[in-house]
């Protein structure tokens, strides 16, 4: 399992920050991150009881991006998907799904948890990898941010993978995949409207995916000498 980093964007409740530290505490994470965060005082004191630790060990960044930075994976939590391909932003795995891709790799996942009213903006969901969602009754599926977090916490804590470990790719190396895939569309004349769209279903099949570092390299040796290819073509014309 990857070590695992926080993050709540925008909390406006300083009692779910402290609530989300105790479940940090419970299961063994101590990596929070915060952006944005509304007054930290003695409520979140208080409600962190013995996460306290995680709490006034937290960092504070001012942008989403910042937050999850050097991540290998981000993981991007919402209570509203769908199972349409054309809205691939919000489709969604479960916790326990997500444990057992988790289960084998190295490296650090970023969690990330939207705004108590109406969570994660679409332009964060677009820089997350993957997208998970807790099942819950239809008629209100929205969780609190810490019972959301106490939730997916238990099912990568309690994930018992026994296979062999794997390097999970880094943000970096992930990066410069997706400079490759770009730069393949190009190459191929692939038509600009759709090449933003593509980009992001490619991120979210890679996040799915959950490379590992070889994975990475022999896929990025792919797109790389296809892209050579083709504009050895053109270059001939």
């Amino acid at each position: 399992m990857p070590a695992l980093r926080v993050v709540l964007v925008e909390p406006k409740n300083e009692g779910n920050i402290g609530a989300v530290a105790r479940a940090m505490w419970n299961f063994g994470a101590t990596d929070l991150v915060l952006v944005n965060p509304c007054r930290v005082g003695d409520e979140a004191r208080r409600r962190a009881m013995h996460g306290l630790a995680v709490l006034e060990g937290c960092k504070t960044v001012d942008r989403f991006e910042d937050a999850v930075s050097g991540a290998g994976l981000v993981v991007g939590t919402s209570g509203i998907e769908t199972q349409n391909e054309k809205r691939f932003t919000r489709i969604a795995i479960t916790p326990r799904d997500l444990a057992k891709r988790l289960g084998p790799m190295r490296g650090t996942a970023a969690l990330a948890f939207g705004r108590e009213d109406f969570g994660l903006l679409q332009q964060e969901l677009l820089a997350c990898d993957l997208l998970v969602t807790i099942p819950a009754s239809k008629e209100y599926p929205i969780l609190n941010v810490s019972h959301a977090a106490t939730i997916l916490l238990y099912e990568l804590f309690a994930d018992e993978t026994p296979t062999k470990r794997l390097r999970l790719a880094s943000g970096l190396e992930k990066e410069k995949l997706h400079e490759a895939f770009d730069a393949l569309l190009e190459a191929s004349a692939y038509p600009s409207h759709l090449r933003g769209r593509t980009a992001i279903m490619f991120r979210r099949m890679l996040g799915r995916a959950v490379p590992s570092t070889w994975e990475f390299h022999a896929l990025m040796g792919v797109l790389q000498r296809a892209t050579k290819q083709i504009k050895r073509l053109e270059a001939r014309r």
